[in-house]
């Protein structure tokens, strides 16, 4: 989560990751950098196996998930192309993974 949350950064910074785009707009670059903040921060609470920390993070990856749909409804994240579509789909589906996951495991958390 950590690393997916950086590259979530580093693409909201750059508009551009692995030809993975956002539109070039200030609004587009404080919306990546905030999600994936979010992401990153969901990673690191988890490696304090403690459930409030848990259960902040499942609330994070829930922002990052509504920050993602908000981003291509308002047309910050296009949907021009397949690969578009479908790195928006892949990476929305690795968040909601990650969340289950962490709810899963909620008997690991102290």
């Amino acid at each position: 989560m950590i690393v997916f949350g950086l590259a979530e950064v580093v693409t909201g910074l750059t508009h551009n990751f692995f030809g993975i785009f956002t539109a070039k707009a200030t609004a587009s670059a404080y919306a990546g950098v905030a999600i994936g903040a979010c992401y990153a921060l969901a990673g690191l609470l988890v490696l304090s196996m403690r459930r409030l920390a848990a259960a902040l993070a499942i609330v994070l990856l829930i922002a990052d998930i509504i920050g993602r749909a908000a981003m291509v409804a308002t047309g910050l994240y296009p949907l021009g192309s397949w690969k578009q579509i479908f790195s928006m789909t892949l990476g929305t589906s690795i968040v909601a993974a990650f969340a289950i996951y962490i709810r899963l495991k909620w008997s690991s958390f102290n």
